[in-house]
């Protein structure tokens, strides 16, 4: 920040400005952090929290940390100008720790979360000045999730990384583009070495003469918590993974961070959340405000290309057994029409049928109704059976994109590492496990019952006894049984994150000291 030379009282009336305040405030502004023109203990400590915002992957820069830290470090003082500028600084750093820096509907224009959710920034903090509590309110006005607080603390980690000679150069290319185990490999004491600084290799491991032994299963390890194929083969992608440099890596904590601040998790006692990234899907019930997760199993998601799968939070309120599976208007005449006019079999062996506007049922295929269809006369939808695209069963959650989840008679899918193959529904890896959750409340659906309504081949529609909320979140890094995990930006969503924060319009520059 270059220096703005100007007198004292200018450089406190501009300090007083921050937020978009042009004046100074009455005395009274100063009484909580001054006793006189002397700062009381509690504005260095304001002033040493707004130091220490970058803990919680924000800037300290937007709130004038370092221009307040002088200011108070250089008496005698305008206290009334610099004490609004403390207030309206921990105003804000309060309201962007409790619910973030920009209002997700931005870049995400189907986010349905509501901001604000009853926290008031002002409210808070004179709170806490009356009670001397000013280090716990902000402790809680950050998200109050264990994973909010195990990823504050894996940043501080990866950013003592910066800097690490591991990262001077970049990997050697393996002979042939890949290192199989017991080969040789001129990298090899810059991968352990990396493997180590990383996490993944115990510390002192002596270095092998090959490719082999602690080095592969470190290697695997790491492979594990990038989302890759753990078979220890050093190719493409786990060299690209490993050449992510630790700012890198922190900056994808930081984006992970402030989208939980906007992301309704433990909003209710039970919930089904699917983090889209990681192709995961976690139903989980909240037991002493703390997160029990129940079941946990692999799903598919959109296309990245061209079908994302949008983000919201929805209820859901039934369950559909062997469902009939309307085929949208856009896959029916960019996909199936085209087919169905080369192979007319194909309409028969996938059990389809058209239907009409009145709810007439035509099931056999002629040239006339393909037209029909063509022009929207007529929709296309597939009996249940086990060709079904759905599977046996649909779980329905009302919302403005028609996503629901499903199974799939596609199952050899879940064993990809990338799972992004849909037209933006979700596909579940294990829908008897999740019917068993969801149905919970409901005991007289055993999973025998559960099993035989969805093996009946006739569609059955069954009302939930209360709604159950299902969040389709977005989080590139985790960190789960005390190791950091991270994805790949599948829809560019982080980049999206990223640019909003750096082109947001930030509080006003404050000057130095002349």
């Amino acid at each position: 920040m270059n220096a703005i030379r100007c007198t004292r009282r200018d450089w406190l009336a501009l300090l007083a400005g921050l937020a978009g305040t042009a004046a100074a405030g009455p005395a009274d502004d100063a009484a909580p952090w001054f006793d006189g023109r002397q700062p009381r203990a509690v504005a260095h400590e304001a002033v040493a929290l707004l130091v220490d915002a970058a803990r919680d992957g924000l800037d300290p820069r937007d709130y004038g940390a370092a221009s307040l830290q002088a200011a108070l470090a250089a008496p005698p003082v305008d206290a009334a100008a610099l004490g609004r500028a403390l207030t309206l600084a921990m105003e804000r750093y309060l309201g962007d720790l409790h619910e973030g820096r920009i209002d997700p509907r931005s870049i995400h224009h189907d986010f349905t979360v509501t901001r604000g959710r009853g926290f008031d920034p002002a409210a808070r903090l004179q709170a806490a000045l009356q009670a001397g509590r000013l280090a716990d309110a902000v402790r809680e006005a950050a998200p109050s999730l264990p994973l909010y607080a195990r990823l504050r603390e894996a940043l501080a980690l990866v950013r003592a990384l910066a800097g690490h000679e591991a990262w001077n150069a970049p990997l050697p290319l393996p002979p042939g583009g890949r290192l199989d185990p017991g080969q040789p490999y001129n990298g090899l004491e810059r991968l352990a070495e990396r493997l180590a600084a990383l996490g993944d290799l115990p510390p002192g491991t002596p270095l092998p003469p090959v490719y082999e032994g602690a080095l592969v299963d470190a290697l695997r390890a790491f492979q594990r918590r990038h989302g890759l194929t753990d078979d220890g083969i050093l190719g493409r992608a786990t060299r690209a993974q490993l050449e992510v440099a630790p700012s890198a890596r922190a900056r994808q904590i930081e984006l992970t961070m402030e989208r939980l601040r906007w992301t309704p998790l433990m909003q209710a006692p039970r919930m089904i959340v699917v983090n889209i990234p990681e192709f995961m899907l976690r139903a989980y019930e909240v037991q002493g405000g703390r997160i029990a997760v129940q079941q946990e199993m692999r799903v598919i998601v959109g296309k990245a290309l061209d079908t994302r799968t949008p983000l919201f939070d929805e209820a859901m309120r039934a369950i559909e057994f062997s469902p009939y599976w309307n085929v949208p208007a856009s896959i029916a005449r960019k996909e199936l029409l085209p087919r169905l006019r080369r192979d007319p079999g194909h309409f028969d062996r996938q059990g389809f049928e058209f239907v009409a506007g009145d709810g007439r049922v035509e099931t056999v295929l002629t040239p006339a109704r393909l037209d029909a269809l063509r022009d929207g006369r007529l929709r296309l939808r597939q009996r249940p059976g086990p060709a079904n695209a759905l599977g046996d069963i649909k779980f329905v959650f009302p919302n403005r994109d028609a996503i629901y989840l499903h199974h799939t008679p596609s199952t050899g899918l879940f064993a990809r590492d990338r799972r992004d193959f849909s037209h933006g529904c979700i596909r579940v890896e294990r829908p008897v496990d999740l019917a068993r959750f969801v149905l919970a409340g409901q005991p007289e659906w055993t999973e025998e019952r559960i099993r035989a309504a969805m093996a009946a081949r006739e569609s059955s529609t069954l009302r939930l006894s209360e709604p159950l909320p299902v969040l389709i979140a977005y989080g590139t890094t985790l960190v789960r049984d005390g190791r950091i995990h991270f994805f790949d930006d599948l829809y560019g969503h982080d980049r999206a994150l990223d640019a909003a924060l750096r082109e947001r319009v930030p509080p006003p520059s404050l000057p130095t000291l002349p």
